[in-house]
């Protein structure tokens, strides 16, 4: 509010000044003279008028004594308007002199009062410029005094907030203690400072819940082993039908377990640079092997596999089928389709349930962590199957693409050709 007052209240002078210099410029006098110095002149040249040589001029104006046939009798000064044509050009002041009651001659008394009020007008005029002039310097100074003292450290403190907002706590905020705004600006800093300790702390909390969840899930694993091939045993001598099924299904839900802990385990050592993906030269044949186990409840027809030389990771191609196998199998479990046909730089492997797939504005979401599909809500998952096929597959210099098919969800893996 005051810098508006300040600001209107300098633009009112201003214009006032402008104001004054615009009539300055435009007013024009009147030709006024001063009557007493007249009357007195006229006076005392028609005393001296029979002895004009030792007339002495008495008052403050110039005049010019002209006879009855224009001839000059006496002037104060040359260079005055020696002719009647010429001082009514001029704005003289033109009377009669008079003696004994007879008109003997003329008095031009010249104009002097438009040249001073010329001068004091130029006067006045260089006075509101030299005004003005003073006041341009003034606001200048003004200017870049704020900005040197106001705008330039809120400058400074615009690209700090941005430096923040962009996660950089590295670089501190340059400081001048003798800043108007330097208790303000060291402020700003003990604030990068605070958030830059905070960071670390969030960092090294972060570090060892995952580091937590990594040795969790690495020893969560032994007793579902012990679990599983227990239940394998008591199948294997369970006698009554009934028994054998449930063991069975024990050992489902063990894999079922251990498929999800080595998901968590595997994000959670992604995360911590320690899950490493070592592509080398396989034989295709492999790759056959590779689906028969991850088609562990038989529901797809292998087909052949071309022969070829890939470019992969055998334990993570495992895993990124298994991954995919154990989708259809809880979230289609229907009939799985399994098509193999070589491109121009890898092998495509299209797996397909009947389902009916998913949402098409959740399939870019899938490969995300810890998105699902919203007709997953219901049924066991973490989310992370597909976070780490994908993961996976692009460390194999492959990729993996989720698609609605004709019936179900069909997922493509491209596994890149050696070399």
């Amino acid at each position: 509010m005051k810098n508006h007052i300040f600001f209107w209240g300098l633009t009112g002078v201003f214009l006032m000044e402008l104001l004054v210099l615009f009539l300055s410029v435009c007013f024009k006098t009147e030709n006024l003279q001063d009557t007493v110095a007249v009357n007195e002149a006229v006076q005392t040249v028609q005393n001296d008028w029979d002895s004009l040589a030792k007339h002495n001029n008495q008052t403050p104006l110039d005049y010019v004594v002209l006879g009855t046939d224009g001839t000059v009798l006496y002037r104060t000064k040359p260079g005055l308007s020696e002719s009647i044509h010429a001082a009514v050009s001029h704005k003289d002041t033109i009377l009669d002199i008079e003696v004994q009651g007879m008109t003997t001659g003329k008095i031009i008394i010249y104009n002097t009062d438009a040249m001073l009020f010329q001068s004091k007008k130029q006067a006045v005029i260089y006075a509101v410029i030299a005004a003005m002039l003073i006041q341009c310097g003034i606001c200048a100074g003004y200017f870049f005094y704020m900005r040197r003292v106001i705008i330039r450290p809120f400058l400074k403190l615009k690209k700090f907030a941005e430096r923040i907002a962009g996660g950089n706590l590295e670089i501190p905020l340059e400081m001048d203690r003798q800043n108007l705004f330097g208790a303000f600006t060291e402020s700003f800093d003990l604030m990068r400072f605070e958030l830059k300790k905070a960071r670390i702390a969030e960092a090294k909390a972060n570090e060892s819940k995952k580091e937590l969840v990594a040795k969790l899930s690495h020893d969560i694993k032994t007793p579902v082993a012990s679990i599983r091939a227990a239940s394998e045993v008591g199948a294997a001598l369970s006698a009554d039908e009934k028994n054998r099924k449930n063991y069975e299904q024990i050992v489902r839900k063990a894999d079922q377990i251990n498929t999800l802990v080595t998901n968590l385990f595997a994000a959670t050592l992604e995360e911590l640079h320690e899950f490493s993906v070592t592509p080398s030269e396989l034989k295709s044949k492999e790759l056959r092997v590779i689906l028969e186990n991850a088609d562990y409840l038989h529901r797809a027809a292998i087909p052949p596999v071309p022969d070829c030389l890939l470019f992969a990771d055998r334990l993570r191609l495992q895993q990124v089928f298994d991954n995919l196998f154990a989708n259809s199998y809880k979230y289609g479990n229907t009939a799985i389709t399994v098509t193999i046909c070589a491109e121009d730089s890898c092998l495509a492997v299209c797996i397909e349930d009947c389902g009916g797939g998913v949402d098409s504005l959740e399939l870019p979401l899938l490969k995300e962590k810890f998105k699902r599909g919203s007709n997953a809500k219901h049924i066991e998952g973490a989310g992370l199957g597909l976070y780490i096929s994908d993961y996976c597959m692009k460390n194999m210099q492959g990729r993996l693409e989720i698609e609605n098919g004709e019936a179900g969800l069909k997922a493509v893996v491209q596994i890149a050709f050696a070399g």
